[in-house]
């Protein structure tokens, strides 16, 4: 299945003995490596907009470095694709990155130092770079980086890797071949639509702790903590993060719902 969300559910107990069900998201890990240096040169330009995506049908995941307000189509999971030339082989790597550091760090991974050409654009945002490590100029990396903008994906980076067989294929066919196998990669991967997410905090008499968890369930709400009273004045903290088109709602519908005697504040 396309664009699926990883969810998990758990029981919450209230100190009322009212047992509530939540399903709470579970949003992509990034982990960060000190970027590597490399010998060959990087072409850098400012990025173009992009085809739509909406032949696929995408879920909501969370965005853990994108900006207030944000939503985008990135890949779910790692892709590849293989062609094969005039006995040329082309292998495509595509992964979702978060910046240009974790860009960099997918490249390290995979490039492999026995083939003829390790190729690679990718799309961040407003950013792009591509290169094409050794090919004719403008031949291998711009079509990898026209195949991402064709997707409609962004935070995208794709590797080709050229095992050269003996037969030259031309400017044509370069092209061609380099911008084929990364369209291929991208068309039938999974991808996910994600969306930035607002904190949240709310201070909630006693009384109204059983209006707001039904409240909540129905939204899909990110790391929820609660703070039970510790000081005796009967105000608990809840905290947790929501998509930034129902923050608005949710908000609206908890002063309702509570007569306004709930507190809220966004971060």
């Amino acid at each position: 299945m396309r664009g699926r969300v990883l969810t998990e559910s758990y029981t919450l107990q209230l100190y009322s003995t009212m047992l509530v069900h939540l399903n709470k998201s579970i949003g992509g890990i990034n982990i960060y490596i000190k970027q590597m240096s490399f010998k060959f040169p990087i072409t850098f330009f400012s990025a173009r907009s992009g085809a739509s995506r909406s032949s696929k049908r995408v879920e909501p995941s969370t965005c853990a470095k994108c900006q207030k307000g944000e939503i985008y189509t990135t890949l779910h999971t790692k892709a590849s694709a293989e062609l094969e030339i005039k006995r040329s082989k082309f292998i495509a790597l595509a992964a979702p990155v978060s910046d240009e550091e974790a860009a960099f760090n997918f490249l390290n991974q995979v490039r492999d130092p026995r083939a003829t050409h390790n190729c690679w654009g990718y799309k961040i945002g407003d950013m792009y770079r591509f290169n094409d490590d050794g090919e004719p100029v403008g031949k291998a990396g711009r079509p990898i980086h026209s195949a991402i903008v064709a997707s409609g994906l962004d935070r995208v980076m794709v590797v080709v890797i050229r095992y050269f067989g003996g037969i030259k294929l031309g400017a044509g066919g370069l092209v061609r071949a380099y911008g084929g196998v990364a369209s291929d990669c991208l068309r039938d991967a999974p991808s996910c639509l994600v969306k930035s997410k607002v904190a949240v905090t709310l201070e909630v008499p006693f009384d109204f702790l059983g209006n707001i968890y039904s409240l909540i369930q129905s939204y899909q709400v990110a790391n929820l903590e609660h703070e039970y009273d510790k000081v005796g004045n009967g105000i608990n903290y809840i905290r947790f993060e929501v998509d930034f088109d129902e923050v608005d709602m949710l908000e609206l519908n908890i002063k309702s719902s509570c007569s306004g005697q709930v507190s809220i504040s966004r971060i």
